[in-house]
């Protein structure tokens, strides 16, 4: 099982003792998106879960906690980018905060389960192709010898976010806009000899350098782990999303960090109400069980594929 921390809310900044809890306790709950009264029970027990993958916008409250997660395998997707608080109201100083958590965890962990995001690319009357190409570089100088890749996409305008996104002036980015700012983003990586790959996106960009990505990579989990994984691509993600299935444990309408792109959080009053609700002890995110939930325990187990032994190819 490849568990998945978290797409719909940035636990490593917000929720890191919930979560750390959760590992010690070994189990945690998780209610259905589309069913609010199914509850399944997830195992957190170490030879199950293969691989975990965090995303988020500051691990920096999980810097002090990676000892918990010793016996597990596990990387980041940070993302890191050169907006300001008009776009990512909530996040500390990019320069003097998140660079250097960057370094520090990179330090810890290496260099290889670190990815550097760099997303999703929004234009408007200030964060031109001219600043990202600006900023994605000088990131890419920063960060070159504490990642080995940068994923990019490009902003999507969700119904949800539209509202926010048209009175900050973002816009849909055409094709050509993709292609050209592709070309030159791939440029700046290769000269810091940083992989760059792009994350669910239609469009195509090998032919500027730039192959289709995934998040939950099998080939850097095989890698990671050294040996084979089974498993199917997610059916629960886009057809353009290339990961590995993988169980998700967040709660939509639950991330603290504001950004004016989200996709997980239909508004701010809903954050408020929920995040009232956390309690690091719980065995589920910002809620509780209530008397009309259904818990069902999920099954799930080892995508690793079993070594073979000398003796079965022989035949003894």
């Amino acid at each position: 099982m490849i568990l998945s921390v978290s797409r719909r809310t940035d636990v490593p900044d917000c929720y890191s003792e919930w979560f750390v809890n959760r590992i010690k306790e070994g189990f945690l709950y998780v209610r259905n998106p589309m069913n609010a009264h199914q509850v399944s029970r997830i195992s957190l027990a170490p030879d199950i879960v293969d691989c975990i993958v965090l995303w988020t916008k500051n691990p920096g409250n999980m810097l002090d906690k990676l000892e918990f997660l010793k016996d597990y395998m596990y990387y980041f997707q940070f993302t890191l980018t050169g907006y300001g608080k008009d776009i990512e109201p909530n996040l500390p100083d990019k320069q003097e905060v998140l660079l250097d958590t960057f370094k520090r965890l990179s330090d810890k962990i290496g260099r290889e389960r670190v990815i550097w995001r760099y997303d999703p690319i929004l234009l408007n009357e200030r964060y031109t192709e001219e600043h990202h190409l600006d900023i994605f570089g000088k990131l890419a100088g920063s960060l070159a010898d504490y990642t080995e890749k940068a994923v990019i996409s490009f902003v999507d305008l969700y119904a949800r976010i539209r509202r926010g996104a048209e009175s900050s002036g973002i816009r849909q980015m055409t094709e050509e806009e993709m292609m050209r700012l592709g070309k030159e983003l791939a440029r700046i990586a290769a000269r810091h000899r940083l992989g760059i790959e792009t994350c669910a996106e239609q469009i195509d960009l090998q032919s500027a350098g730039i192959k289709h990505g995934s998040c939950i990579d099998r080939a850097l989990i095989e890698r990671l782990l050294g040996c084979k994984l089974e498993g199917a691509k997610d059916k629960n993600q886009r057809k353009e999303c290339g990961c590995l299935e993988s169980i998700e444990v967040g709660t939509y309408n639950t991330c603290l960090n504001g950004c004016v792109y989200c996709y997980a959080n239909a508004s701010d009053g809903r954050v408020r109400e929920n995040r009232k609700m956390y309690d690091a002890n719980s065995p589920i995110l910002c809620g509780k069980i209530l008397p009309e939930d259904r818990i069902t325990e999920r099954k799930v187990r080892s995508l690793k594929e079993p070594q073979i032994s000398l003796s079965e190819i022989l035949g003894f």
